[in-house]
């Protein structure tokens, strides 16, 4: 039977949205339907340094990304372009969790091949909105900070789980319903509606990561919040941005304790 590694790491690899979403759609139907594999015994996954790509967006640091106002259909595309490059970072990162980590259950393969899935998902409906607005991806630069993080967890399940879904994937469930909210006012309710979707399904992709993240730990003998939060005092050197969106953090897994670990870690003002 093929191997969902293979099938994986070929998805990972496509360079062209379009053909990576449609290799995405068909591996996650194939896999559902019995048609590809985890074998036992695989070969222990390679580093990407560089995943499937286009050549654009142009990729420089995050301070070089423009700030993005909601009030003109240009600000509003440039906004949701920076929406859909999370999105597409998020297809790559939920199939090189399927690559990379092996002899997992089963379960684990289940669920991220259904966030790549959802992923592509996204992509394509702001791909379909910044088309409305007259504009495309690739159209502004964007940053590379998602991908960066995978590769600095490429060795560790249990990092993964922690500073990918719970910390940079969580961010969008603190800062999404104040975008939905202004790009009401503004009068784009398509747009919002886009990213009350995304919102939606968002808090389970981040639930997927705090299951597996609790998982690692027990098979580590770790205690999850408080290595969650070790992790996180290590990754951003003491301190993380909020505000913090308690009731969807709580219904994607964090508990009291590691809601008030990471509010005390805000900076002050």
């Amino acid at each position: 039977m093929p191997s969902l590694h293979d099938a994986a790491l070929d998805c990972l690899m496509a360079r062209e949205p379009g053909e990576k979403l449609r290799m995405t759609h068909a591996v996650a139907a194939a896999f559902r339907a019995g048609e590809l594999g985890v074998p036992d015994e695989a070969p222990a996954a390679e580093v990407i340094a560089v995943p499937g790509r286009p050549e654009r967006p142009l990729l420089v640091s995050p301070r070089e990304v423009p700030q993005r106002g909601l009030g003109s259909v240009a600000g509003r595309a440039a906004f949701l372009h920076a929406v859909a490059h999370i999105e597409f970072n998020a297809v790559n990162l939920a199939w090189d969790a399927v690559y990379r980590f092996r002899g997992m259950p089963r379960a684990f393969y289940v669920d991220w091949v259904a966030v790549a899935d959802d992923e592509a998902r996204h992509f394509a409906m702001l791909s379909a909105r910044l088309t409305a607005l007259g504009a495309a991806y690739g159209d502004h630069p964007a940053h590379n900070g998602l991908w960066e993080m995978a590769v600095a967890t490429a060795d560790s399940c249990l990092r993964r789980m922690a500073l990918v879904p719970r910390v940079l994937e969580a961010r969008g469930l603190d800062v999404t319903p104040g975008m939905i909210t202004r790009l009401r006012l503004n009068g784009d309710d398509e747009s919002a509606d886009v990213l009350e979707v995304i919102l939606r399904e968002e808090v389970a992709h981040v639930a997927a990561g705090t299951r597996w993240f609790h998982w690692c730990c027990e098979r580590e003998g770790l205690p999850p919040g408080r290595e969650f939060i070790r992790l996180v005092r290590e990754a951003a050197r003491g301190s993380l941005r909020g505000p913090f969106n308690r009731p969807a953090r709580q219904a994607a897994g964090f508990d009291d304790y590691e809601m008030t670990e990471l509010e005390a870690m805000e900076p002050a003002r």
